[in-house]
Protein backbone atom coordinates (compact mmCIF):
# COMPACT_ATOMS: atom_id res chain seq x y z
CA UNK A 1 0.00 0.00 0.00
CA UNK A 2 1.27 3.41 -0.92
CA UNK A 3 1.82 5.67 2.09
CA UNK A 4 3.68 8.83 1.02
CA UNK A 5 3.86 11.84 3.29
CA UNK A 6 1.95 13.94 0.85
CA UNK A 7 -0.86 13.51 -1.67
CA UNK A 8 -1.99 15.39 -4.76
CA UNK A 9 -3.37 18.65 -3.44
CA UNK A 10 -5.45 20.12 -6.26
CA UNK A 11 -9.08 19.10 -6.66
CA UNK A 12 -11.56 20.87 -8.91
CA UNK A 13 -15.13 21.26 -7.74
CA UNK A 14 -17.91 23.82 -7.55
CA UNK A 15 -18.50 25.78 -4.39
CA UNK A 16 -22.07 24.49 -4.28
CA UNK A 17 -20.87 21.20 -2.81
CA UNK A 18 -20.00 22.81 0.51
CA UNK A 19 -22.01 26.00 0.54
CA UNK A 20 -24.26 24.71 3.34
CA UNK A 21 -21.28 24.00 5.61
CA UNK A 22 -19.04 27.05 5.18
CA UNK A 23 -20.03 30.41 6.62
CA UNK A 24 -19.40 33.73 4.87
CA UNK A 25 -16.20 35.50 5.76
CA UNK A 26 -16.16 39.22 6.55
CA UNK A 27 -13.16 41.49 6.21
CA UNK A 28 -12.07 44.54 8.26
CA UNK A 29 -14.33 47.61 8.22
CA UNK A 30 -13.81 49.61 5.06
CA UNK A 31 -12.73 46.59 3.03
CA UNK A 32 -14.86 44.56 0.71
CA UNK A 33 -16.47 41.38 2.00
CA UNK A 34 -14.57 38.27 0.99
CA UNK A 35 -16.89 35.99 -0.90
CA UNK A 36 -17.66 32.64 0.65
CA UNK A 37 -16.57 31.01 -2.57
CA UNK A 38 -13.07 32.41 -2.13
CA UNK A 39 -12.62 30.75 1.26
CA UNK A 40 -14.11 27.50 -0.01
CA UNK A 41 -11.75 27.42 -2.96
CA UNK A 42 -8.78 28.18 -0.73
CA UNK A 43 -9.71 25.31 1.58
CA UNK A 44 -10.26 22.86 -1.26
CA UNK A 45 -7.01 23.81 -3.01
CA UNK A 46 -5.06 22.44 -0.02
CA UNK A 47 -6.11 18.88 -0.78
CA UNK A 48 -7.94 18.48 2.53
CA UNK A 49 -10.46 16.10 0.93
CA UNK A 50 -8.00 14.01 -1.11
CA UNK A 51 -7.70 10.55 0.40
CA UNK A 52 -5.65 7.49 -0.47
CA UNK A 53 -6.22 4.60 -2.94
CA UNK A 54 -7.43 2.48 0.00
CA UNK A 55 -10.83 2.62 1.71
CA UNK A 56 -11.66 1.02 5.07
CA UNK A 57 -15.16 0.14 6.23
CA UNK A 58 -14.79 2.71 8.99
CA UNK A 59 -14.21 5.57 6.56
CA UNK A 60 -16.64 4.51 3.83
CA UNK A 61 -19.45 6.77 5.16
CA UNK A 62 -17.21 9.81 4.67
CA UNK A 63 -16.22 9.09 1.05
CA UNK A 64 -17.93 10.65 -1.95
CA UNK A 65 -16.16 8.98 -4.85
CA UNK A 66 -12.81 7.98 -6.34
CA UNK A 67 -11.09 10.41 -8.70
CA UNK A 68 -9.56 9.40 -12.05
CA UNK A 69 -6.21 8.76 -10.32
CA UNK A 70 -7.85 6.21 -8.04
CA UNK A 71 -7.73 8.36 -4.89
CA UNK A 72 -10.82 8.41 -2.71
CA UNK A 73 -12.39 11.84 -2.21
CA UNK A 74 -13.72 12.69 1.24
CA UNK A 75 -16.97 14.59 1.79
CA UNK A 76 -15.89 18.11 2.81
CA UNK A 77 -19.33 18.91 4.23
CA UNK A 78 -18.91 16.09 6.72
CA UNK A 79 -15.40 17.28 7.53
CA UNK A 80 -16.68 20.75 8.39
CA UNK A 81 -19.61 19.35 10.37
CA UNK A 82 -17.31 17.09 12.42
CA UNK A 83 -14.92 19.97 13.09
CA UNK A 84 -17.84 21.94 14.51
CA UNK A 85 -18.88 19.03 16.74
CA UNK A 86 -15.29 18.56 17.90
CA UNK A 87 -14.96 22.26 18.73
CA UNK A 88 -18.13 22.17 20.84
CA UNK A 89 -16.80 19.13 22.70
CA UNK A 90 -13.40 20.76 23.26
CA UNK A 91 -15.09 23.99 24.33
CA UNK A 92 -16.77 22.22 27.24
CA UNK A 93 -13.47 20.82 28.54
CA UNK A 94 -10.56 22.24 30.53
CA UNK A 95 -8.45 23.27 27.54
CA UNK A 96 -5.11 22.61 29.25
CA UNK A 97 -6.24 19.00 29.66
CA UNK A 98 -6.82 18.55 25.95
CA UNK A 99 -3.78 16.62 24.68
CA UNK A 100 -2.94 16.88 20.98
CA UNK A 101 -0.53 14.36 19.48
CA UNK A 102 1.34 14.02 16.21
CA UNK A 103 4.03 11.51 15.39
CA UNK A 104 4.02 12.79 11.82
CA UNK A 105 6.48 15.55 10.97
CA UNK A 106 3.90 17.34 8.87
CA UNK A 107 1.65 17.56 11.93
CA UNK A 108 4.24 19.32 14.10
CA UNK A 109 3.58 22.94 13.19
CA UNK A 110 -0.23 22.58 12.95
CA UNK A 111 -0.35 21.04 16.43
CA UNK A 112 2.04 23.64 17.87
CA UNK A 113 -0.05 26.48 16.46
CA UNK A 114 -3.33 24.94 17.60
CA UNK A 115 -2.01 24.53 21.15
CA UNK A 116 -0.45 28.01 21.17
CA UNK A 117 -3.72 29.70 20.24
CA UNK A 118 -6.16 27.56 22.22
CA UNK A 119 -4.15 26.58 25.31
CA UNK A 120 -4.22 22.83 24.64
CA UNK A 121 -1.23 20.60 25.49
CA UNK A 122 0.96 19.30 22.67
CA UNK A 123 2.69 15.91 22.49
CA UNK A 124 4.93 15.75 19.45
CA UNK A 125 7.15 13.05 18.00
CA UNK A 126 7.34 9.63 19.62
CA UNK A 127 4.60 9.09 22.19
CA UNK A 128 6.19 7.81 25.40
CA UNK A 129 4.38 4.63 26.57
CA UNK A 130 2.67 5.21 29.90
CA UNK A 131 2.05 8.91 29.36
CA UNK A 132 -1.67 8.43 30.08
CA UNK A 133 -1.47 5.25 32.17
CA UNK A 134 1.66 5.31 34.39
CA UNK A 135 1.51 7.92 37.20
CA UNK A 136 5.16 7.27 38.10
CA UNK A 137 6.39 8.84 34.84
CA UNK A 138 7.51 12.49 34.97
CA UNK A 139 5.47 13.32 31.86
CA UNK A 140 2.30 11.55 33.08
CA UNK A 141 -0.93 13.43 32.49
CA UNK A 142 -4.65 12.80 32.85
CA UNK A 143 -6.23 14.35 29.76
CA UNK A 144 -9.94 14.98 29.38
CA UNK A 145 -9.75 14.70 25.58
CA UNK A 146 -7.06 13.38 23.25
CA UNK A 147 -6.76 14.62 19.66
CA UNK A 148 -4.61 12.53 17.32
CA UNK A 149 -3.35 13.61 13.92
CA UNK A 150 -3.37 10.06 12.57
CA UNK A 151 -4.86 7.07 14.47
CA UNK A 152 -2.25 4.81 12.86
CA UNK A 153 0.88 6.90 13.49
CA UNK A 154 -0.45 7.91 16.92
CA UNK A 155 -1.63 4.41 17.78
CA UNK A 156 -0.03 4.31 21.24
CA UNK A 157 -1.86 7.46 22.28
CA UNK A 158 -5.15 5.97 21.05
CA UNK A 159 -4.56 2.71 22.94
CA UNK A 160 -3.72 4.45 26.21
CA UNK A 161 -6.65 6.85 25.88
CA UNK A 162 -8.98 3.88 25.48
CA UNK A 163 -7.52 2.16 28.53
CA UNK A 164 -7.87 5.35 30.57
CA UNK A 165 -11.43 5.96 29.37
CA UNK A 166 -10.50 9.21 27.64
CA UNK A 167 -12.43 10.16 24.47
CA UNK A 168 -10.39 10.32 21.28
CA UNK A 169 -10.88 12.76 18.41
CA UNK A 170 -8.94 11.73 15.31
CA UNK A 171 -8.18 13.27 11.94
CA UNK A 172 -8.64 10.21 9.75
CA UNK A 173 -7.91 9.48 6.10
CA UNK A 174 -9.72 7.05 3.83
CA UNK A 175 -7.39 4.17 4.79
CA UNK A 176 -7.49 4.60 8.57
CA UNK A 177 -8.92 2.09 11.03
CA UNK A 178 -10.93 4.04 13.58
CA UNK A 179 -12.47 1.35 15.79
CA UNK A 180 -11.10 3.02 18.94
CA UNK A 181 -11.89 6.59 17.91
CA UNK A 182 -14.86 8.40 19.44
CA UNK A 183 -15.11 11.27 16.94
CA UNK A 184 -13.73 11.11 13.40
CA UNK A 185 -12.74 14.23 11.47
CA UNK A 186 -12.41 12.93 7.89
CA UNK A 187 -9.50 14.68 6.17
CA UNK A 188 -6.21 14.14 4.38
CA UNK A 189 -3.79 13.63 7.29
CA UNK A 190 -0.70 13.09 5.12
CA UNK A 191 -0.40 16.40 3.26
CA UNK A 192 1.30 19.48 4.71
CA UNK A 193 -1.26 21.95 3.46
CA UNK A 194 -4.17 19.65 4.26
CA UNK A 195 -3.10 19.19 7.88
CA UNK A 196 -2.48 22.92 8.22
CA UNK A 197 -5.98 23.61 6.92
CA UNK A 198 -7.65 21.04 9.17
CA UNK A 199 -6.01 22.41 12.31
CA UNK A 200 -6.66 26.01 11.21
CA UNK A 201 -10.35 25.24 10.81
CA UNK A 202 -10.46 23.45 14.16
CA UNK A 203 -8.64 26.33 15.85
CA UNK A 204 -11.06 28.82 14.33
CA UNK A 205 -14.08 26.96 15.69
CA UNK A 206 -12.55 26.37 19.13
CA UNK A 207 -11.68 30.07 19.47
CA UNK A 208 -15.25 30.96 18.53
CA UNK A 209 -16.57 28.57 21.18
CA UNK A 210 -14.16 30.10 23.71
CA UNK A 211 -15.49 33.55 22.84
CA UNK A 212 -12.07 34.80 21.74
CA UNK A 213 -13.18 35.58 18.19
CA UNK A 214 -16.55 36.16 16.55
CA UNK A 215 -15.77 36.16 12.84
CA UNK A 216 -13.53 34.51 10.27
CA UNK A 217 -11.82 37.84 9.61
CA UNK A 218 -10.66 37.92 13.23
CA UNK A 219 -9.17 34.45 12.79
CA UNK A 220 -7.33 35.56 9.67
CA UNK A 221 -5.88 38.47 11.64
CA UNK A 222 -4.55 36.05 14.26
CA UNK A 223 -3.17 33.41 11.89
CA UNK A 224 -3.44 32.26 8.30
CA UNK A 225 -3.44 28.69 7.05
CA UNK A 226 0.14 29.23 5.95
CA UNK A 227 1.11 29.93 9.57
CA UNK A 228 -0.06 26.41 10.45
CA UNK A 229 1.96 24.71 7.71
CA UNK A 230 5.15 22.77 8.42
CA UNK A 231 7.83 24.19 6.15
CA UNK A 232 10.27 22.06 4.20
CA UNK A 233 13.98 22.57 4.83
CA UNK A 234 14.55 24.17 1.44
CA UNK A 235 11.75 26.67 2.15
CA UNK A 236 13.56 27.86 5.27
CA UNK A 237 16.93 28.41 3.61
Amino acid sequence: MSNPEDRPEEVEETSAEIEESAAPVETQEGQETIETESLENMILSTGIRVGTPVKTKFMAPFILKANPEGLYILDISKTLARIDVAAKFIGRSTISKVAVTSAREYGKTPVEKFCELTGATRILGRFMPGTFTNPSLPNYMEPEIVIVTDPQADQQAVIESTRAGVPVIAIANSDNVTSKVDLIIPANNRGRKALATTYWLLTREVLKKQGKIKSDSEMLEIASIDDFETKLVEELT
